[in-house]
């Protein structure tokens, strides 16, 4: 039996989770006050997720740059070669908080959004 201890961040009661997996891969979770504490620690030692924030060039600036982020999660393991992606695209403006700038980032399904307007 693996037995981790994490603590939730799904919320700011940061509870401290004990999540035990069985040799069936069988998931437990204890310690959480909530459902979403629960979800949180299955998901966390079954397939770790994690929104991803960062900025992207605007074509013609120098100096201002567009910060984005993931619409979800992604796969944790997934992160750097988002990041990496997001360092190699310059957008044009007008672009409009919530403005989809890569439809699927690094093969996830997922799409990177603006979260900021400018004109």
């Amino acid at each position: 039996m693996d037995e981790r201890e994490l603590i939730c961040i799904n919320c700011p009661l940061g509870c401290v989770l004990t999540v035990n997996t069985d040799k069936e891969g069988t998931v437990s979770v204890s310690g959480n006050t909530c459902p979403r504490g629960e979800a949180y620690g299955r998901t966390e030692v079954t397939d770790p997720r994690r929104t991803v924030t960062s900025t992207v060039r605007i074509q013609g600036e120098r100096e201002r740059v567009l910060p984005v982020k993931t619409a979800a999660a992604i796969p944790k393991g997934k992160i750097m070669e988002c990041v990496e992606e997001l360092g190699t695209i310059a957008v044009k403006l007008p672009v409009t908080a919530g403005d989809v700038i890569v439809k699927d980032i690094v093969g996830t399904g997922i799409p990177v959004i603006a979260t900021k307007s400018f004109e």
